[in-house]
């Protein structure tokens, strides 16, 4: 094997690498964010648990993060929650995601 076949074999194992985490930090992140709605809109236990489910089950719809969000804003909405705005939403799913990539890293 060349050194340039072994740099090459470097690179894309550390692209994968890359890729799968930030793949669960993303799922950490819509976790968080779906424990965090439950709790805004009254959900506990259990239910809060399910619904965190749902919210990372929706990141599958489209790539990006729209879909969780209009999952997040429609279920806010349609519990009466309009005082949370989408900026609070986005914010919140901005700190979550940095929150999530630094537990990613450390192996937590």
């Amino acid at each position: 094997m060349t050194t340039f076949d072994k740099r090459e074999e470097a690179f894309e194992k550390k692209y994968a690498l890359d890729e799968e985490q930030k793949f669960k930090a993303t799922a950490r992140r819509n976790r968080k964010l779906g424990a965090w709605v439950a709790e805004q809109i009254g959900l506990s236990g259990a239910e809060a648990e399910a619904y965190a489910k749902s919210v990372v089950a929706a990141d599958f719809e489209e790539a990006g993060d729209d879909d969780v969000f209009r999952k997040v804003r429609g279920d806010l909405d349609t519990k009466g929650k309009q005082g949370v705005s989408d900026a609070d939403v986005r914010t919140k799913m901005d700190a979550l995601l940095t929150e999530a990539v630094a537990e990613v890293k450390a192996g937590k």
